[in-house]
């Protein structure tokens, strides 16, 4: 391999909000991995830190055309350069809509369980979510389309929020699916936000498919949200995009970018940006095949020392979703447990909404040395758990 993903690299000490834990703790929650960027990237970085200066930053041509063509080459989706809007981050940017599309006290709807964190932008902009809970048959998931539509229905429902591909459930939404979804959405004038943030991250031999290529329908009745944070590692840059074919959403959406101050770029955010989707492609297929490989490793450690857990399958993400129904049916409390026991520091389910108070979500996207540890903590703190029941 010409990339290395298995020297460890000490993060404490650097203001790292995910390592910002206890000594003898391992975090395995929040959505960033533990290899450095893409060196493509760092060298970008080091040239505009030698130029010394970091004043306002516009937003240029190469800029747009890295996208284009990131996505037109991976993805086989034709973005046009006015479709494009700078953003400091996702978040940001479904902020930015929810206050544009909708009025306070209106409905969001949601396929759940979902990033929480679009919980937290609901309710923040004191708006309503509603999530149409996805189907779990013990194995995975699918969605439940009569359940789905009867919500959509709800005049008081403007606005659906989608994950694609799915987080935390790793699922790739196929063209049909989301087909179907525009359609419903178009029959009750209902307009999809699409968070597209881990689109980058399938397991090798898989893609996925961009919401607004599937269709007409589904192009001018949606908003995009695209970034190259989660695929190589630059969260801290705040560097993202929307992605509006409609003209008139779109002029909504920026003038609310621009009141919301989330349209202006930071000095390194362009540059990070147009490196990473103009050379960053080699290091992201090492990348892919290493969290593949960890992903195998974790569901083959499951299978042979902790086979009441369930492993939700899936080919998108770097992030794991873990069934534990066959030990408790409170996972909040299991994962307590587990991190005051062994240090090993999971993102609880019950934060995503649905069937989520079963599950934890793990992140896989570090060194086979730091996974390793944190798969013998998991037995370990699972073997005391079901003891310290037993007892009781």
């Amino acid at each position: 391999m010409k990339y290395d993903f298995e020297t460890l690299i000490d993060r404490r000490g650097t203001n790292s909000l995910k390592w910002d834990v206890k000594e003898n703790e391992l975090p395995m929650w929040v959505a960033d991995m533990d290899f450095q960027t893409a060196p493509e990237i760092i060298d970008a970085l080091k040239e505009r830190v030698c130029h010394g200066i970091f004043g306002y930053t516009i937003i240029p041509n190469p800029w747009h055309e890295a996208i284009i063509g990131w996505w037109k080459t991976r993805h086989g989706f034709k973005i046009k350069k006015e479709w494009l809007r700078f953003c400091t981050g996702v978040i940001p940017a479904i902020d930015c809509a929810i206050r544009a599309l909708t009025n306070p006290e209106d409905k969001i709807l949601m396929l759940t369980p979902i990033y929480n964190h679009f919980f937290i932008s609901i309710e923040e902009n004191k708006r309503i979510p509603v999530e149409s809970r996805l189907e779990y048959d013990g194995s995975k998931y699918w969605i439940n389309y009569e359940d789905l539509e009867e919500k959509l229905a709800d005049q008081r429902t403007p606005l659906m929020i989608l994950s694609n591909p799915h987080n935390p459930t790793g699922n790739i939404w196929d063209k049909e699916t989301l087909e179907k979804i525009g359609e419903l959405c178009r029959k009750h004038q209902v307009t999809v936000i699409s968070d597209e943030i881990h689109c980058d991250l399938t397991d090798p031999g898989y893609d996925y498919t961009p919401f607004a290529s599937v269709s007409e329908v589904c192009a001018k009745n949606s908003i995009t949200c695209i970034a190259p944070t989660k695929a190589f590692n630059i969260a801290g840059l705040q560097t993202a995009a929307v992605v509006i074919p409609n003209e008139g959403l779109r002029e909504k959406v920026k003038a609310a970018l621009e009141v919301g101050n989330s349209a202006e770029p930071g000095a390194f955010a362009i540059d990070a940006a147009v490196a990473a989707f103009t050379k960053g492609g080699p290091w992201l297929e090492e990348l892919r095949g290493h969290i593949l490989q960890n992903k195998q490793l974790v569901s083959q450690f499951i299978a042979d020392h902790i086979p009441e857990v369930g492993v939700i399958s899936s080919h998108a993400t770097y992030l794991m979703w873990l069934d534990f129904s066959r030990i408790t049916k409170n996972s909040t409390e299991l994962c307590a447990w587990i991190r005051r026991e062994t240090g090993l520091y999971m993102n609880v389910g019950e934060i995503y909404g649905g069937n989520g108070k079963k599950f934890a979500r793990l992140n896989v996207a570090c060194q086979k040395e730091r996974l390793e540890d944190g798969l013998e903590r998991l037995a370990k703190g699972i073997a005391s758990y079901t003891k310290g029941a037993e007892r009781i």
